[in-house]
């Protein structure tokens, strides 16, 4: 923590101290918290500079030893294969008319272009955007039709993972126990047939 973030502590634990039962206002608290601290001497600001030193080489000990956890880092990893997520109407615009402004501005950054592009797209009337929204609408049709088959593809690859490894819920694996079943019972019945003849 920062020097400045110590001194705000204590002021909220003084603050508590003698207000016991009040609420604070943030931004009020806030804005007394940094006119006290401005007016505030060097030799005033040193204890809390002092804290923050210590808190500093505390965190820089931890971080030394510090291991981060193997397994899952943001969940799910995306499958390579899936189909990709058709473009917006905006998107497809900027596309088309990102060349241009790069060869009319070439010195401008990626942000800039990028809110050049916002504010040609906001200029541009309805009949204007249509074209896009069209072939948005076209790409965005062809995609839920490839990700409800690869879905679905998915599905029916579910069944043939290996031995050991779980399918899924057990409601998902019901009516294969369902279909064994049934076959138990048609063994079942072939041996009985066997042994009345």
């Amino acid at each position: 923590m920062s020097s400045y973030a110590f001194f705000v502590q204590t002021c909220r634990e003084e603050h508590k101290k003698k207000h016991p039962d009040s609420s604070v206002n943030f931004a009020e608290f806030s804005k007394k918290c940094s006119e006290r601290w401005k007016t505030m001497s060097a030799k005033e600001k040193s204890k809390f500079e002092d804290m923050a030193k210590s808190d500093k080489a505390r965190y820089d000990r931890e971080m030394k030893n510090y291991v981060p956890p193997k397994g899952d880092k943001k969940g799910k990893k995306k499958d390579p294969n899936a189909p990709k997520r058709p473009p917006s109407a905006f998107f497809l615009f900027c596309s088309e008319h990102r060349p241009k402004i790069k060869s009319e501005h070439p010195g401008l950054s990626i942000g800039d272009t990028a809110k050049k592009l916002g504010e040609m797209w906001s200029e541009q009337s309805a009949k204007d955007k249509q074209p896009y929204e069209q072939k948005a609408a076209k790409l965005k049709e062809k995609y839920e039709k490839d990700i409800a088959a690869y879905r679905a593809k998915g599905k029916s690859e579910a069944g043939k993972k290996g031995p050991g490894r779980p399918t899924g819920s057990k409601k998902k694996n019901e009516p294969e126990d369902e279909e064994e079943e049934e076959e138990e019972e048609d063994e079942d019945e072939e041996e009985e047939d066997e042994d009345e003849e």
